[in-house]
């Protein structure tokens, strides 16, 4: 611009604003708030099915941030902005929901705002009684899409208006939690990765118009101020992040919670998706509860139940649940007229777990001494969290026990009118050997009970070995078919696969199955409470071990891991005595679920999944856990270092570009790093000739970089943008090189491992002081 044509330019309210690279600038941070939002929300695909609400929410925060987006164009108050944007969301609601009881189609009523209350407590009661996948009604899409349209007005307002971006994605990482907390399942690398991405897309965004809202206004030549080095920093961080989170965080030990009030605090989790190794291979074990009941041994403890298999994944069973009450809930144990049922009374107390699902002895029939909202799924008998958490809590458990014996065990039909399609479906590419060696097998046998219990024992036989690295080492750790047929060609793995094998083997017999996650019975301890002995169960007995139904007595467990827990085997009646109490029984008889039988001592049965204590030789510690920890460790150590070391690249990349402040900045973070004073006051030529003087700085590298940061502060244009080629560059590296050789060794191990400039900026108060 000539010097007569340098008039300041206004701009108006009401007007639009016509600079370029300002309407650039809040055109990308519009962009960034609306991929941040969408993202965030990507996680509900996981708890609702999609439908229209995939297409409404994002359609209607389109138009709220691009009607925000023109009301700032034409410079409206900031007030003035958000009431457009939230009118907009009042128009679309009213037109795509409440169109018949609004004015001309989209002009709200008061009988609108009547609808409004009822059709989000609808929505609600459904969220409370649903399961998830949950189908998307009107209720559910109405809360969905208004809610999406309402985090993205509030969301552009902080960003945008209040110049917030951090505060933002302090709301949006909690959105996108939601659904993983209601629903626990592996964690989702995609969403996390994207969401990741978003937020530091956002961070830059703003940044980025920051520096363009810096550019002159009265100067059409002046280029946009930017901070040398900021993208390939963002980069630098974010892929350290990124590799922190998904590769060390799972490796490292889980932190202990400590006993509080009931519902609160932290603790271990259950992995419902038979991902389990992860769980098992942790280096640290920590007790997560103790048990201690009047049955003749301590049961196994089951938290859910998983049904369907579709030939990748076994999915946890989802179906009705109703509140539970002290007696009520699961509705009575239904079996045969002649198939005895015993009562028993188990006591829970949980120390370091926090999970929706709860605890429970099976078959249970109530649940005494809980604090929060509960509900009972009669599907499975398990009881689920509708509001708190296991931690803390302390419950009694009341099971009815049915105790067939061995011949009516053997009389009895696996099946029956009562069977459920997911119990007995098989995939189609279903490999092989699978069925073939079921019927390999069981080919002697003349009963469903008889088959079973081959499978059971061929099973537990020398030619299996419980083994938590063999899956890892030769790729077959997961529930999938293909991983269960080559579980079952080199007959090593632990209970996800013995179970998953075993259950799909039923399924081949025409058997509906299906497989528990909960816990061993865990290990006896010295305590005794009520004439009841206390066991722990340690973090590492979560086991999965099959049930296949049995018309008549209901869902009889199996126990075919190798060395674990006890194997099932029903007491002939000729053995049973005859009307002695079953808590005088001098043998105790073995129930329906797997536990310890009169063949097995109670505190042998009681071994954890790291390893068998009878059986097959115990398997030595593997190292791998504990060394991926030392090295995440020492990467974490490290990262300050690295973050340095990037930005340190990238302004001499910049400076090499020509940016002669990238390369000034080089040597003020340096001398930052070595506690040199860089106060805002000191000219260049005078910080030039100090780190010459006193810290043994190269007084021509020197010279030419306070050269060409003058030139760059203070020349016109055209002698500002002079090229200096790799000179300053050099010069800047030259000078850096020498502060740190000049430096005490102490003091320049310091820098390069925990480097102040980090944190602290060239002229800022924290970087007046010298240190040490």
């Amino acid at each position: 611009m000539s010097p007569d044509r340098r008039e300041r330019t206004v701009v108006r309210a009401g007007s639009p604003d016509t600079r370029t690279g300002r309407r650039g600038g809040e055109l990308l941070l519009t962009v960034g708030v609306l991929l941040a939002v969408l993202v965030a929300l990507l996680p509900l695909m996981r708890v609702m099915v999609p439908g229209v609400w995939l297409l409404g929410a994002p359609v209607l925060a389109v138009l709220v941030l691009g009607a925000g987006y023109v009301a700032r164009r034409f410079r409206l108050p900031a007030l003035a902005v958000s009431l457009i944007e939230i009118a907009v969301w009042i128009v679309f609601m009213t037109v795509v929901f409440l169109r018949d009881t609004a004015w001309a189609g989209f002009v709200p009523t008061l009988e609108t705002l009547r609808a409004v209350p009822r059709i989000v407590g609808t929505a609600m009661n459904e969220i409370a009684v649903g399961v998830a996948p949950m189908e998307p009604r009107y209720a559910l899409i109405f809360l969905i899409v208004g809610a999406t349209g309402l985090l993205a007005i509030v969301i552009d307002h902080v960003v945008v208006t209040a110049r917030m971006p951090l505060l933002a994605a302090v709301g949006l990482i909690p959105v996108s939690l939601i659904p993983a907390l209601v629903v626990p399942a592996a964690v989702d690398v995609l969403a996390f990765v994207l969401l990741a991405v978003a937020i530091l897309f956002l961070l830059r965004a703003e940044t980025r118009s920051r520096e363009l809202l810096a550019t002159p206004p009265d100067d059409d030549d002046a280029e946009p101020a930017r901070t040398a080095g900021v993208p390939a920093t963002a980069v630098g961080i974010a892929a350290i992040g990124v590799v922190l989170a998904l590769v060390v965080t799972p490796m490292l030990p889980q932190p202990l919670a400590r006993s509080g009030p009931a519902g609160f605090g932290i603790g271990l989790g259950i992995d419902a998706t038979l991902q389990l190794g992860n769980d098992l291979r942790r280096p640290g074990e920590s007790v997560v509860l103790t048990v201690r009941s009047d049955a003749p041994s301590p049961p196994y403890l089951r938290a859910t139940t998983l049904s369907t298999f579709d030939g990748a994944v076994w999915e946890p069973d989802r179906k009705r649940s109703v509140t539970l009450g002290p007696v009520s809930g699961f509705g009575p144990v239904s079996v045969d007229e002649d198939i005895r049922v015993v009562e028993y009374r188990t006591t829970v107390e949980i120390l370091n777990l926090s999970s929706p699902w709860l605890p429970v002895a099976y078959p249970a029939v109530g649940v005494e001494g809980l604090d929060g909202e509960w509900a009972a799924v009669p599907f499975n008998r398990t009881v689920i969290s509708r509001a708190g958490s296991t931690q803390g809590q302390t419950y009694e458990v009341v099971t009815n026990v049915p105790r067939p014996t061995r011949e009516q065990a053997r009389a009895a039909e696996a099946g029956g009118p009562t069977l459920r399609d997911e119990t007995t479906g098989v995939p189609d590419d279903l490999p092989p050997i699978i069925a073939d060696l079921a019927a390999e097998i069981t080919a002697g046998t003349t009963n469903d009970y008889d088959a079973l219990i081959a499978l059971q024992t061929w099973f537990r036989s020398p030619e299996f070995r419980y083994s938590l690295d063999a899956p890892v080492e030769d790729g077959f750790d997961g529930t999938g078919a293909e991983a269960v047929a080559q579980f079952l060609d080199q007959r090593e793995g632990y209970c996800v696969h013995y179970a998953s094998a075993f259950a799909l083997m039923a399924r081949t017999l025409g058997m509906p199955s299906r497989i528990v996650v909960g816990y061993l019975p865990g290990t006896s301890t010295t305590d005794v409470v009520d004439g009841e002995t206390v066991h722990e169960v340690s973090s590492r007995q979560l086991h999965a071990w099959p049930e296949v139904f049995f018309y008549g007595i209901g869902w009889i467990g199996f126990e075919p891991t190798n060395g674990l827990g006890s194997p099932t085997n029903f007491t002939p009646e000729t053995q049973i005595p005859g009307d002695i109490p079953d808590d005088a029984s001098a043998t105790p008889e073995p129930t329906d679920s797997p536990s310890p039988t009169a063949s097995v001592n109670p505190q042998d049965a009681d071994t954890p999944e790291s390893g068998p204590v009878t059986g097959p030789a115990v398997i030595g510690a593997n190292p791998l856990p504990t060394v991926t920890v030392l090295l995440g460790l020492a990467l974490l150590l490290a990262l300050p270092a690295i973050w340095r070391e990037v930005r340190r690249r990238s302004l001499l990349t910049a400076a090499r570009d020509g940016d002669s402040t990238a390369a000034w900045t080089t040597v003020q973070e340096a001398a930052i790093d070595l506690g040199v004073a860089v106060p805002p006051g000191e000219t260049p030529r005078a910080f030039a000739a100090r780190l010459v003087a006193e810290h043994g700085a190269p007084a021509a590298a020197m010279d030419t970089l306070a050269r060409a940061i003058e030139r760059a502060s203070y020349a016109p244009p055209r002698v500002r943008d002079y090229w200096h080629g790799d000179e300053v560059a050099d010069a800047a590296a030259a000078a850096r090189a020498a502060l740190l050789a000049a430096a005490p060794p102490a003091r320049r191990a310091l820098a390069l491992a925990a480097p102040r400039s980090l944190v602290v900026r060239p002229g800022s108060a924290y970087a007046t002081a010298r240190v040490g």
